[in-house]
């Protein structure tokens, strides 16, 4: 048992270090508005509000290997009767990405990072409203991976959305994410 061989990368893997490893690092509140203007009247509507939610996904690289995904969530609640409450959110999380393709860096930090936030997100989102004296808010899941799908799409040049085999062209806007 003492001449067992010395620890390679684990599962049988060859070399030390150069496997693709993701962490979430920490994730965060980083700014939270939440505004009643209509209190306390709003309290006496019998009108049930219309919900306007809009979604954004900002990627920053904050170190070597580090980036930082900031979901921001608006949330608006209005009637004819005036605004019932606003709801703005930028909830952040940092992941620490080594290894991994550049082609896959991109989708993982659009689609893959805010999906593993967006529960907490959604969670401080409920709370807010809740605090706001209304019932809780529950957002519906969001699909990150169909949203970076029609972006992408919406990138593309005019000449190109119908041609099969044109893969090739599609990766011109990406230097921006370099």
């Amino acid at each position: 048992m003492a001449d067992q061989e010395p620890a390679t990368g684990g599962n049988g893997s060859g070399e030390v270090g150069v496997e693709p490893a993701i962490s979430i690092l920490a994730q965060y509140t980083k700014d939270l508005s939440v505004e009643n203007p209509s209190a306390p009247q709003v309290f006496q509507w019998q009108v049930q509000p219309n919900l306007d939610v809009q979604f954004n996904i900002n990627v920053e690289t904050v170190a070597d290997d580090v980036h930082e995904v900031v979901l921001k969530i608006e949330v608006n609640a209005r009637s004819d009767n005036g605004v019932h409450f606003v709801v703005d959110l930028s909830y952040g999380g940092l992941f620490g990405i080594r290894n991994v393709p550049a082609d896959a860096l991109q989708p993982f930090l659009l689609i893959e990072a805010p999906r593993l936030i967006f529960p907490f997100a959604r969670q401080v989102v409920a709370e807010a409203v809740s605090s706001s004296g209304f019932p809780p808010l529950l957002l519906d899941p969001i699909d990150f991976a169909g949203a970076y799908l029609q972006q992408l799409q919406a990138q593309q040049p005019q000449g190109v959305e119908g041609a099969n085999g044109g893969g090739e062209q599609t990766p011109p806007e990406t230097p921006s994410d370099a």
